[in-house]
């Protein structure tokens, strides 16, 4: 029997340390345009990821204090992305980074 240590244990996101501090940011606001997007892109990333618990349960926190399912986050998303702009105002490229 092999003994693989690593074996069901988390691993680390290699975004880990950019995201967790836009989420702490995310857990204090409203849920403007520009942070419904921010949740949702974040949800997309850490889906099923083995590991980064901290960061997935935050993000279910961050929808459950805005009143939002992950099906409404996402057509609501949906719908500032087909309006366009919503990365502009924060000096980012208007391109989508889900992973």
């Amino acid at each position: 029997m092999i003994n693989d240590a690593s074996a069901g244990k988390d691993q680390q996101h290699p975004l880990y340390s950019r995201d967790r501090p836009l989420i702490d940011i995310l857990l204090s606001q409203e849920a403007t345009d520009y942070n419904l997007a921010e949740l949702a892109r974040l949800r997309m990333r850490y889906q099923g990821f083995p590991g980064a618990r901290d960061i997935q349960k935050d993000l279910d926190k961050a929808l459950q204090q805005w009143g939002l399912t992950e099906a409404e986050l996402f057509e609501k998303t949906r719908q500032i992305h087909n309006l366009g702009g919503v990365y502009k105002s924060r000096g980012k490229k208007e391109e989508q980074d889900w992973n």
